[in-house]
């Protein structure tokens, strides 16, 4: 259970990161409209986490998402509730900052 829980609330190393970035992974902010509004990742898309269940199947077919938000939380529990609809190609990416540091050095 404890590696369980490390799992989900644990953040992908940048390289891993990088990785998913280069090889064009979908970024996924899942912050308030209004948190996005403020600052985002080029090229990200905002789908609030309250709007996940009513937005997962834009995401089908991806080869890569990476999930994100103001501190990693929110990303984790996108990050689950895709998995228990079957993705198997989440990622949490932690903060939109860290994100968006792999983006601009890209």
């Amino acid at each position: 259970m404890l590696n369980i829980l490390k799992n989900l609330f644990s953040k992908t190393d940048n390289g891993q990161l990088t990785v998913l970035v280069n090889d064009g992974a979908i970024l996924v902010d899942v912050r308030t409209s209004a948190e996005f509004a403020s600052g985002h990742v080029k090229g990200s898309v905002n789908i609030p986490l309250d709007r996940i269940p009513d937005k997962f199947n834009n995401l089908k077919g991806k080869k890569h998402i990476i999930v994100f938000c103001r501190s990693g939380n929110r990303s984790s529990q996108a990050k689950l509730f895709l998995e228990q609809k079957g993705f198997t190609n989440v990622t949490n990416g932690g903060t939109w900052q860290d994100v968006n540091k792999l983006v601009i050095n890209k």
